[in-house]
């Protein structure tokens, strides 16, 4: 038995050991899962920001600014480094298509014509969109529209919601034909 300490006036309480070795395991442990695995938000958000980077840089570059950039990542696990990695490399694959997608549906606005950080949180989105079935659709376009809001300008949020809600619609009326 060990004596609990309490608030002031109150008396202490006696409670076993076994309670709080287990709470303390449970505490550890959960802190150690939550310090090494990383939500799917910020794994996204390294996608998007290794996406906008590929703009400014050759692919002999890529490669190695794609190390250094995990490298500057804390307490990265394997398993998180393989996912952002691989889908970073799925949306580079289909990135003609993509583009394709976003030049037909953004009337007057060509991708070369679009801010980078639209065009890089619209690329993303519609990768998940069309590619990526464990995304749901509206988790894509709310996270697209964050990411603009977060890195783009004022009215990013409302363009890539604009365009994503039009490739999202067409995509449904594909499906129920």
């Amino acid at each position: 038995y060990s004596y609990c300490q309490c608030r002031y006036g109150e008396r202490k309480r006696k409670v076993t050991l076994p309670f709080f070795v287990y709470l303390r395991d449970i505490l550890e442990r959960k802190a150690v899962y939550t310090a090494k695995i990383m939500r799917r938000r910020e794994q996204r958000e390294h996608i998007f920001k290794l996406l906008f980077m590929t703009e400014f840089n050759s692919e002999e570059e890529m490669s190695e600014q794609l190390s250094l950039y995990f490298d500057t990542l804390e307490e990265l696990s394997e398993k998180d480094q393989e996912y952002m990695s691989r889908k970073y490399r799925h949306v580079l694959e289909k990135l003609d298509e993509i583009d394709a997608l976003l030049n037909e549906t953004s009337n007057g606005w060509k991708t070369k014509r679009m801010s980078r950080v639209d065009l890089t949180a619209l690329r993303l989105a519609v990768y998940e969109l069309k590619y990526d079935k464990d995304v749901p659709t509206g988790v894509a376009i709310n996270e697209a529209v964050e990411l603009a809001k977060r890195f783009g300008g004022e009215t990013s949020g409302s363009f890539v919601n604009g365009i994503l809600g039009k490739i999202a619609n067409s995509e449904s009326e594909e499906k129920s034909e």
